[in-house]
């Protein structure tokens, strides 16, 4: 005959007074974790008891009952509703929901406790961010999702951003089929479509890091930081329709706009904007780039301007703002570190006071008529204008002595604007080799000239900044011309030839040294006597460091540390030899100004180096500079993302290619090759040898001579 089943009755539930509860010994929890007693006591008051208290009731020494029950499970909700009855919040007989255990049980209490706080099952972190979800969607903004689990608002916008990753990867990620780094690099897109097309190429890779999916995500958009979605402004862009959108878990530095070519036209329109306004003082031409080329203005006359007078409430404002700013000096003189309010505004001060400093200046109409304007992006971000240029085929015709020099013409049309083209971006991308030979094949030519474009500017910058250097540089160039017998046109000659660069990127023009270089130049010109006697006077009356400063200023234009392809059977060319000379003593001027490219400010980026050069070289210079691990994470990559990886890689390493480093580093770290045929000099580092990337003739009308 068959077993009846025993049924199981469960323990019967009651309200009791709290005053009749006390915490049991029996629990067994005794170290704090997870959610704290006032953050508890706090969830209780907003939603109340939502789990009842297991009780056991309490005996005396005769086995009587006492009307009192103990808590051996359920602690710290006995804790949290006591602190609340402290606070007089909960009444002391307040009823609380009880489960009331038998108190001669076979099951201990431990067991009981024990049980309690093992068997619960943790919500999955999915279902966390999607009730989160569910809360918004019925009303609840983010900071009232915040409060009611008493966690920072960010926390809240950090997993509703992981809810709203595609469908499909949330259930990935919820079957364990990703990590949750992964989850959160997904959500530097919004494109679902994308996201799910990056999980499949990489799912199943060896390395599928959370860095890799993130770079794949965002290979075509533009960081916010970028000068041109500065200039255009977040708020103009998205109003446009465009969708920018940040990495909520880690530093993004303002996050990607993804639209490309939604932002260049925008720059081009408020470029356009500002040269139509420009164009209304009456230029003659406006040029409108992006971004110019250093020494855009070679060759061209610069106006010269008298700044507008000063208004009596602008002379007002100025007294003002220097005696704010002498007072807050004054007030924090000893202490050893300024408040972030008074560092702030004395910064605001400074702003203001330079913006004084360089108010427009006042031409003259005459002159307006034949010059122009140069209108582009500042590496801040900011609109860069610089008036008052004339081209050589624009100045005015010299007039015989007796002559009119009545206006040529009546004609006072509207002034002509000359629209350049807008274009944005650096060099076009060499072409992917995907070499799989490794070999180390030579650099390409142009971009050997545009690195040492870099070394030849910081290298003028160091010249300036050391007086004693040019000194001696300027004399070594006048004793080797009186004698060693160089001959040269006229009775004596000395000087400085300015040294311009064929061939540079982008990025130039705004290096740090390229700057500094400037700024020193602003700075000199602005105190210059434009006449020929006030010049001499004003030289002769020069104080001996003043002078050493200037000279050096002069002299740096003069440095040469430019690569270029020796063609010594070419009147325009140079020799090896020459070519070697040039380059020996840059490297003498680069160890005695103690230049460190580094400390100036180059790095290795993907524009300036990384994609210009085959995939070994890409490799070489990760396994220099960040070791051979480093290269084998991005050497299974394509052309494209591995040079973009090797700039992450490389970004804090301090290495530089061969074109920036001293010859003698250079020939210590190539082997020795065999050079068959004639020696018409020492024999170059490999990255310069057996060129054959480019055309001799692409610089050919380009003479580049070290200082004369």
């Amino acid at each position: 005959m068959a077993t009846a089943v025993q049924k199981i009755t469960l323990a019967s539930s009651r309200d009791i007074p709290f005053n009749k509860l006390v915490l049991s010994q029996s629990n067994v929890r005794r170290v704090k974790a997870g959610v704290s007693i006032e953050d508890l006591a706090a969830s209780i008051a907003r939603r109340g008891l939502i789990q009842s208290i297991s009780v056991v009731p309490v005996a005396d020494a005769e086995g009587n009952e006492t009307g009192m029950f103990e808590v051996p499970a359920g602690g710290r909700r006995f804790r949290a509703l006591e602190m609340l009855v402290k606070q007089k919040r909960l009444a002391k007989i307040a009823p609380v929901p009880c489960v009331v255990r038998e108190r001669d049980s076979a099951i201990l209490a431990e067991e009981v406790s024990l049980a309690e706080n093992i068997e619960r099952a943790p919500l999955h972190p999915l279902d966390q961010y999607r009730a989160f979800q569910d809360m918004r969607d019925k009303g609840m903004t983010e900071e009232e999702i915040a409060a009611a689990f008493f966690v920072p608002a960010q926390v809240v916008k950090q997993r509703l951003r992981l809810a709203s990753v595609s469908p499909v990867l949330l259930e990935v990620y919820a079957e364990d089929g990703m990590t949750l780094e992964q989850l959160m690099a997904f959500t530097v897109s919004t494109d679902h479509a994308r996201q799910e097309q990056v999980w499949d190429a990489i799912k199943d890779a060896w390395s599928n890091e959370p860095y890799q999916i993130r770079r794949m995500l965002t290979e075509t958009t533009v960081r916010a930081s970028d000068k041109r979605a500065v200039f255009v402004g977040s708020e103009a862009y998205e109003a446009a329709g465009g969708v920018a959108t940040r990495d909520l878990f880690q530093s993004d530095d303002g996050g990607w706009l993804e639209n490309a070519a939604l932002l260049d036209r925008l720059v081009a329109e408020k470029l356009k904007a500002a040269a139509e306004t420009i164009a209304a003082e009456g230029w003659k031409w406006i040029e409108v780039a992006a971004s110019f080329p250093y020494d855009v203005t070679h060759g061209l006359r610069e106006l010269e301007g008298e700044p507008l007078d000063l208004t009596a409430e602008e002379q007002a404002t100025i007294e003002a703002l220097n005696a704010e700013y002498q007072k807050l000096e004054a007030e924090y003189e000893g202490a050893d570190e300024l408040p972030d309010e008074v560092d702030q505004r004395l910064g605001e001060i400074e702003t203001a006071l330079a913006a004084f400093e360089t108010r427009p200046v006042r031409f003259d109409p005459d002159e307006i008529l034949r010059a122009g304007v140069f209108i582009s992006i500042a590496h801040d971000g900011s609109l860069d204008i610089d008036r008052g240029f004339v081209r050589p085929e624009d100045e005015e015709p010299t007039k015989p002595e007796g002559e009119s020099g009545a206006e040529v013409g009546g004609d006072t049309a509207e002034p002509v604007v000359q629209r350049a083209v807008i274009t944005i971006g650096g060099q076009p991308a060499e072409p992917d080799d995907d070499e799989d030979d490794g070999v180390i094949k030579p650099l390409p030519e142009r971009l050997v000239v545009e690195l040492t474009a870099y070394r030849t500017l910081a290298l003028r910058n160091a010249v300036a900044e050391n007086p004693h250097v040019a000194m001696t540089a300027l004399l070594h160039k006048l004793v080797s011309d009186t004698f060693m017998t160089r001959m040269y046109t006229g009775a004596m000659e000395a000087g400085v030839k300015h040294v311009f660069f064929p061939a540079q990127d982008d990025a130039l023009k705004d290096s740090p040294s390229a700057r500094a270089v400037q700024d020193r130049h602003a700075a000199w010109a602005g105190d210059i006597p434009k006449d020929d006697d006030g010049l001499w006077d004003w030289l002769a009356g020069l104080d001996d460091a003043s002078r050493m400063a200037l000279l050096a200023h002069c002299v740096s234009y003069g440095v040469n540390a430019l690569y270029e392809r020796p063609n010594p059977h070419s009147a325009s060319g140079v020799s090896q030899h020459t070519l070697d000379m040039r380059l020996a003593q840059a490297d003498r001027l680069t160890r005695a100004t103690g230049l460190d490219l580094v400390e100036a400010g180059w790095r290795p980026t993907f524009g300036n180096y990384l994609n210009r050069v085959t995939k070994p070289r890409i490799l070489q210079a990760v396994r220099e500079g960040a070791g051979e691990q480093a290269a084998q994470l991005i050497d299974h990559l394509k052309k494209g993302e591995m040079a973009k990886e090797a700039e992450r890689l490389l970004a804090d390493t301090g290495w530089l290619p061969e074109p920036l480093r001293l010859v003698a580093e250079v020939e210590a770290s190539t082997p020795d090759t065999e050079v068959d045929g004639e020696d018409d000099g020492a024999a170059l580092p490999d990255f310069l040898a057996g060129e054959d990337e480019e055309s001799a003739g692409d610089d050919d009308d380009h003479e580049l001579v070290a200082a004369e």
